[in-house]
């Protein structure tokens, strides 16, 4: 690994709930990386992705964190460009909710360029 590289973190941790069944709890860091961070379009297929899941998922910064399945309360992160963020989902369909949210934000970049792409038009 380089200096300076972004590293991707995931943890899964298995609790035992309340009545004594395994309590999955998944988390992982994502960074924004197309050109106009999480504005109300991204946002919302976030929401939107999430909410096909059972379990709860937070979703974090350095300062706040919210309900991923609220796109009133994702609007509140303000993430631009770069922005740094904590996904955690807890429930039995926690490690696929991760992935499918990762994959959205890392991979997909919510369907809009990288930053430099966007200079090219």
């Amino acid at each position: 690994m380089q200096a300076g590289e972004y590293t991707l973190e995931r943890d899964l941790i298995l609790h035992k709930s309340q009545n004594g069944s395994p309590k999955v709890v998944c988390e992982t860091a994502v960074e924004i990386k197309n050109a106009d961070g999480l504005h109300m379009r991204p946002a919302m297929q976030f929401v939107d992705l999430a909410n096909q899941f059972d379990c709860d998922i937070a979703v974090s910064n350095s300062e706040t964190s919210v309900d991923g399945k609220s796109i009133m309360q994702m609007s509140m992160l303000a993430a631009t460009v770069g922005s740094k963020l904590k996904i955690k989902a807890e429930g039995a369909d926690a490690e696929q909710a991760i992935n499918a949210l990762q994959e959205l934000v890392e991979e997909k970049m919510f369907d809009e360029p990288a930053p430099d792409e966007q200079k090219k038009c």
